[in-house]
């Protein structure tokens, strides 16, 4: 059953009750710091609240994994409309532990989406297309190294702006508690040198 009157109607009582006016900003996030983290639905409250962040104070990308698995990609695409466009100085890769990308089995999922009605004339026309759709399906196996790797590929992109800190982090989705992986801004005093 589809949720679409539900949110409709409840839509309509809270822009007639002005129950926006708490939450009114603008586009620019006033702690100057984008978020790359996962679409865990355990993160949607909790991660902010871990932070002390609040509306309006960062942008927030939101990725299977916090996977950044193109360098140009929309992922990297949002991450620089951010640093460019939108005065965002930091960039913070958040990963969690217990994360559904860990577990993915593409040849699974493979086999799901054909169970669900996707034709095998148009996965096998996708791979004769020059995508390894096992590859981008894969998932992970260690959070830590996954998170490694989306921050070296943000630091080391082309068009990523000079001095732009970005730093690593995994997080407890049942406490909050954030580990830090890598330093944005040791990594740029290293580098500097």
């Amino acid at each position: 059953m589809s949720s679409l009157n539900e949110i409709l109607n409840f839509n309509e009582s809270f822009v007639k009750f002005k129950q926006y006016e708490p939450y009114i900003t603008s586009k620019f996030p006033d702690k100057k710091i984008v978020i790359l983290t996962c679409m865990d639905t355990r993160l949607v409250e909790l991660l902010p609240k871990a932070m002390n962040m609040r509306n309006g104070d960062v942008k927030i990308v939101k990725s299977a994994g916090a996977i950044v698995n193109h360098p140009f990609g929309a992922v990297i695409r949002s991450i620089l409309v951010a640093l460019y466009e939108l005065k965002a100085e930091e960039v913070y890769v958040i990963g969690h532990h217990d994360c559904g990308m860990s577990a993915v089995d593409p040849h699974k999922m493979i086999d799901k989406m054909i169970d669900r009605g996707v034709n095998k004339d148009i996965i096998n026309i996708v791979k004769y297309s020059g995508i390894d759709l096992v590859e981008w399906l894969r998932g992970f196996g260690d959070v830590t190294t996954s998170i490694q790797k989306s921050v070296d590929l943000i630091r080391n992109h082309p068009l990523m702006p000079n001095g732009i800190p970005v730093h690593g982090l995994v997080m407890d989705p049942n406490t909050g508690k954030l580990d830090l992986i890598t330093n944005g801004d040791e990594y740029l005093k290293e580098f500097d040198k």
